[in-house]
């Protein structure tokens, strides 16, 4: 197997989101991405790392004891090889999560990968690049984020899951408050007012670590 990906790290942890939280998890980190979300926590992962095989990878993930992996950056489909790891994996029986923003094309990815398809609001200073063609894609096991940043995310985020039907594309859609910058206590509170049907998540990993990487 002669397919490299330049990798930012592998490491076990437990996951902190998506319907998956508190499941100990291998996350295999990719390096690049071509956004700059304003509350990104992983800018480290934007140029570091070193080029392994895919084959290693896979040694690298089963050396530990759990059938959960999710492969994450950056933005992970920005190396094209990343389509061939995540076949791989599931072919390996493991139960995969693909945490990508969406701005890249998402047709070649395995269907037995749960996607996780973070829609960029407009307080990530990224929305133009949402790829909305790639709605057709989402399958009912994969999951729809929105991190709201302020009340203006928030209603934004109503509105785009209003205008596309999101609940009935999507296993589940999630609301992650920015960490530091939107209260979890008042996205909760606006949740349960509007009666909204979506999943509150806040960053599990970060109330037990804090911002250490590889944690």
């Amino acid at each position: 197997m002669a397919s490299t990906l330049k990798i930012n790290e592998v490491f076990y942890s437990i996951q902190g989101e998506t319907s998956f939280s508190g499941v100990p998890t291998v996350f295999i980190r990719l390096t690049g991405c071509p956004l700059r979300c304003g509350y990104c926590d992983t800018e480290y992962a934007f140029y570091e790392g070193e080029k392994i095989s895919i084959a290693d990878i896979l040694r690298k993930t089963a050396s530990y004891r759990t059938r959960y992996v999710t492969v994450t950056g950056g933005e992970p489909l920005a190396q094209k090889n990343c389509i061939d790891l995540l076949r791989l994996l599931c072919d390996e029986g493991y139960q995969v999560s693909l945490e990508t923003s969406g701005a890249i094309d998402l047709a070649d990815v395995d269907s037995r990968v749960c996607k996780i398809v973070d829609i960029k609001t407009p307080g990530s200073d990224e929305e133009a690049k949402n790829r909305w063609g790639n709605l057709k894609y989402i399958t009912t096991t994969d999951q729809i984020k929105f991190v709201i940043c302020d009340r203006n995310d928030y209603d934004w985020a109503k509105e785009k899951m209003n205008e596309y039907k999101l609940q009935d594309r999507c296993n589940e859609i999630l609301f992650s408050p920015s960490h530091g910058q939107q209260d979890a206590t008042q996205l909760a509170d606006w949740i349960l007012e509007d009666q909204l049907p979506v999943r509150l998540q806040i960053q599990l990993h970060k109330y037990l670590w804090g911002d250490i990487p590889g944690k």
